[in-house]
């Protein structure tokens, strides 16, 4: 199992947190990180400007599917962001924790 870490935006704080909690309670990942951030898209043909919270949950590529179920489950937009990266240079003892607590139900 390879750590990687998994990111969605979201329209407000409690939302990003509850998606935060949901995911590390059920281990599905170790933990989330929430970010204050701004983005600027095209949706519906018009450019949107738009502050979001940007949640980064760290877990394995074994539990990916799983993570992106629970976050569509949870997400309040009609086309979550949802992708991840893999984290290929991780401090050992670091990407066990990440193995040790996402471990999914």
């Amino acid at each position: 199992m390879k750590p990687i870490a998994v990111t969605t935006t979201v329209g407000s704080r409690a939302e990003a947190q509850a998606m935060a909690r949901a995911l590390v309670e059920r281990q599905l990942a170790a933990c989330a990180q929430i970010e204050v951030i701004e983005s600027i898209y095209t949706w519906d043909g018009a450019i949107q400007n738009e502050p979001e919270f940007r949640i980064t949950f760290k877990t394995t590529d074994a539990q990916y599917a799983a993570v992106e179920a629970a976050v569509r489950a949870l997400h309040s937009c009609e086309l979550p962001a949802i992708h991840a990266v893999a984290l290929s240079h991780v401090y050992a003892p670091y990407a066990q924790w990440i193995r040790d607590n996402s471990n999914g139900d």
